[in-house]
C-alpha cells in the first residue's frame, strides 16, 4: 500500500551530513506545513531512532517518515507523506503515487540511495557498525512494508 499525504503530525528522519538531503530539508523547514513536523538529523543524532525499529544505517540508506498514526514510511513513500504536508507539493505527492509512476520513482530512488550511501564515509561507518553493506541494506529495505514504529 502506498503512503498517503496529509496525515496529521509527522516526524522526518534524514541524513544531515548529506549536502543534497540537508538542502532539501532546509527548503521545507522554511515553509509552513499543514500539520506539525519534527525534523531529526539521524547522522548527528542517531538516538532519535530509539524505539522506532529502524537502525541508523537503514535511516541513512533511505529517508524515513513516521506519520501521525505511527507508521514508518521509507524512500518514495516517505517523500509522498512529507510533500503531502506542503501546499504546492501535495499535487506532486499525489502524482508520484500514481501506479504508473510509483514503481519507476521507487527504482530511481533506490538507485540514487545506494550510490549516495556508498559515497559518504559516515554511511559506511554506520554499515560497518551494523555489520552490513549498502547492497544488503537495500535488499532488506526494498520490500519492507510500512510498519508501525
Amino acid at each position: 500500500m502506498h503512503a498517503t499525504c496529509g496525515d496529521s503530525m509527522i516526524s522526518v528522519y534524514y541524513d544531515g551530513k548529506c549536502g543534497l538531503c540537508s538542502r532539501e530539508i532546509a527548503h521545507f523547514r522554511k515553509r509552513s506545513p499543514l500539520e506539525s513536523i519534527t525534523w531529526h538529523d539521524i547522522a548527528r543524532n542517531p538516538g532519535a531512532l530509539e524505539g522506532r525499529n529502524v537502525s541508523q544505517a537503514e535511516a541513512l540508506m533511505m529517508m524515513h517518515v513516521e506519520d501521525g498514526s505511527g507508521k514508518m514510511h521509507l524512500g518514495v513513500d516517505a517523500f509522498i507523506v512529507m510533500w503531502g504536508q506542503f501546499r504546492g507539493w501535495r499535487l506532486l505527492a499525489r502524482i508520484l503515487a500514481w501506479p504508473v509512476l510509483y514503481p519507476l520513482a521507487g527504482t530511481a530512488y533506490r538507485w540514487f540511495a545506494k550510490r549516495r550511501f556508498d559515497r559518504y564515509g559516515h554511511c559506511q561507518v554506520a554499515a560497518r557498525d551494523e555489520d552490513t553493506s549498502s547492497t544488503a541494506l537495500l535488499a532488506a529495505l526494498k520490500d519492507r512494508p510500512e510498519r508501525p514504529a
